[in-house]
């Protein structure tokens, strides 16, 4: 419906440009009808927050646009809209991104084709389980029940991946839900699951409900022991790091495993706009801190490094001078 709602606007200012007459040419229409629609994730997430601000300051600080962010699946999810014309951005993990653009992993055979405005904060993933359970290593998952977040994103991904670096077989050594983030804090607290898996920036709406809601209820696993297994079978793409006390106010850190965010475009995005939306992300970068911390967190020089999926020429533009 979109795709059609912008050919008849098309359409409708070819016509009247052409019945105005005169020797001037017309104004060029704003790509898509000036509609900016980013693909983020579930609404307790940081992708959702995260993306409300930045559709914010597309919306006040780039004439003729007007931006509004969408909940969704996440990455994967968003990866598909964004090929397929739904959205104009999109959030996305690292790893599936690069999946995507090699068409590899879910996107097997079919590579797609994004490009890059951004690499920004990591993602810490997160393994909540109920402290009675017994549960100190992902190995002991064995038989529980356990969610992977929504389906296609970048949660259920890196959670199958981390299953079966500890040996176990997602689909049958476990009995998995693939729920999204507010689904799955409903049905931690009410007993109906183990265990969760989440990956997202620090501190994640929904997770720090469901541990400040529940103390001592529930404790975040240490899952960096898995690094090895992980690198080996996908690179260097996920990275180690502690996440910390105060994030959510436990007793301790959390060694755990990280991947970046990126942010996506389609390629066949104006080379002007893309270069405009990349500029917004710095030249307004305290407004996006103002909306979650991890919008502070990424520099020019750390944002470039968005290898394998290759920048968008407007963003390499801007990245190499300013």
């Amino acid at each position: 419906m979109r795709r059609a709602s912008r050919l008849l606007a098309a359409l409708l200012a070819v016509t009247l440009a052409g019945g105005c007459g005169g020797d001037d040419p017309p104004t060029p229409e704003p790509w898509h009808d000036g509609r900016i629609f980013l693909a983020t994730g579930n609404t307790t997430g940081v992708y959702y927050q995260l993306g409300g601000g930045y559709a914010d300051v597309i919306s006040r600080h780039l004439p003729g646009y007007e931006a509004r962010a969408e909940p969704t699946g996440a990455s994967g999810e968003n990866i598909t809209r964004l090929v397929n014309g739904d959205m104009e951005i999109a959030f996305s993990l690292a790893d599936t991104a690069a999946d995507a653009y090699a068409g590899q992993g879910a996107f097997a055979g079919q590579p797609q084709p994004v490009r890059a405005l951004a690499r920004v904060y990591s993602n810490y993933t997160h393994v909540i389980v109920r402290a009675d359970a017994g549960i100190s290593r992902v190995a002991e998952l064995r038989g529980k029940r356990v969610s992977t977040g929504s389906p296609r994103s970048g949660t259920d991904i890196i959670a199958g991946r981390l299953l079966t670096a500890a040996g176990l077989d997602p689909e049958q050594d476990v009995r998995r839900a693939r729920l999204s983030l507010p689904e799955t804090v409903a049905r931690m607290r009410a007993g109906k699951l183990d265990a969760l898996f989440f990956s997202g920036g620090l501190p994640t709406p929904g997770v720090a409900d469901l541990l400040a809601g529940a103390p001592g209820r529930f404790v975040l696993l240490p899952i960096a022991d898995l690094i090895e297994p992980l690198n080996a079978t996908y690179g260097s793409v996920y990275t180690t790091a502690e996440l910390p006390a105060d994030a959510y106010g436990t007793p301790t850190g959390t060694a755990t495993v990280t991947v970046a965010n990126v942010i996506l475009v389609g390629g066949d995005m104006p080379e002007q706009l893309a270069y405009d939306l990349t500029r917004l992300l710095f030249t307004h970068q305290a407004e996006l801190g103002a909306v979650h911390p991890e919008g502070g967190n990424f520099t020019k020089q750390t944002a470039a490094g968005t290898d394998p999926i290759p920048l968008h020429p407007g963003a390499a533009r801007y990245y190499q001078v300013g």
